[in-house]
């Protein structure tokens, strides 16, 4: 008698496929966020400071570093303070990274294919295109939940917090000059920097794994040669963009702020302000922070990798 043929599984559809990797990055993604959350707190207080209004006033002494931030933070707010905004964050972290991910894969698929070791410039090109389309395209579905997280985890001191919550946040800030799209400040400057951001870290990190000869593999040193490829990447695409970053936190720290009260005139404006007034190192003020707090993200690519490929095995 001959043996069965094992029949071949079924091909997935592309809302099965889409899914999975909904599912797969925001799980990954929050799962990180979660981790990292304290470095990510310390990065965006020392980012937002000088436009944040307790410090200009003098009502909070400045922070000096990312020691300085620890310390008092802790004796201030309590360790749990570090987690601040971190709720916000995974709301907004699951949809933003599955979006991106998801949407990357397909929106890759409408392009050409190419061999990283015959085509490498066009390989890098269609996965910089596709990276830098899902950012932008999730971007803006979750861009008020991301102003959310900014100005919660920004809130410094052991006075009375500037918000009570993400509700509280939202609800305050469209009584402001521009209504809803308050809760949209830095959204052009946003845009103009997540395409470039995810496009070198998603267009990075695929060419890298095309070239890794350990890939496939569920090893050590296929696990590690992955997560070293998605640092380097989140290291990279991080340090290109960050100006862009600063600048749109800046701009969010005023949004409910009438007009003419405002420190910045707009996105150009305030880059000029930056510069002319804090110096050009101004503008990778957190960059440190930012570096250490890129773990969790390179821990999210490949995170992500390996739940897409446990879904695709069962």
């Amino acid at each position: 008698m001959a043996d069965a043929v094992k029949a071949k599984k079924p091909k997935p559809s592309l809302a099965e496929q889409l899914a999975k990797d909904f599912l797969a990055g925001g799980i990954s993604g929050t799962v990180s966020k979660t981790i990292t959350a304290p470095i990510e707190r310390v990065k965006l207080i020392i980012q937002t400071q000088d436009a944040n209004p307790k410090i200009i006033s003098g009502e909070v002494p400045r922070y000096t570093g990312m020691i300085n931030v620890f310390t008092r933070v802790s004796a201030e707010q309590g360790i749990g303070a570090f987690w601040r905004g971190n709720f916000t964050n995974c709301i907004r972290y699951f949809p933003t990274q599955a979006l991106n991910l998801a949407s990357k894969d397909s929106i890759k698929g409408a392009f050409p294919k190419y061999s990283p070791k015959t085509d490498f410039w066009s390989f890098f090109a269609v996965n910089l295109a596709s990276g830098g389309a899902a950012g932008a395209f999730s971007l803006t579905f979750v861009y008020p939940l991301d102003y959310a997280r900014t100005r919660l985890a920004s809130d410094v001191g052991s006075g009375k917090k500037t918000f009570n919550g993400l509700w509280d946040c939202l609800v305050k800030t469209t009584k402001g000059p521009k209504g809803f799209l308050s809760l949209y400040q830095g959204f052009g400057i946003s845009v103009a920097g997540i395409i470039p951001y995810r496009g070198v870290q998603f267009g990075l990190n695929d060419t890298i794994k095309g070239l890794n000869p350990w890939d496939k593999e569920v090893s050590f040193i296929g696990i590690a040669s992955k997560w070293a490829g998605a640092q380097f990447s989140v290291i990279m695409s991080g340090f290109v963009t960050y100006p862009f970053d600063t600048v749109r936190r800046r701009l969010q720290m005023e949004a409910e702020k009438p007009i003419d009260k405002r420190l910045y005139n707009g996105a150009f404006d305030c880059l000029k302000k930056i510069i002319a007034n804090e110096g050009g190192k101004a503008l990778f003020k957190g960059a440190g922070a930012n570096i250490v707090r890129g773990t969790g993200a390179a821990l999210v690519l490949v995170l992500y990798g390996e739940a897409q490929a446990y879904m695709k095995r069962n």
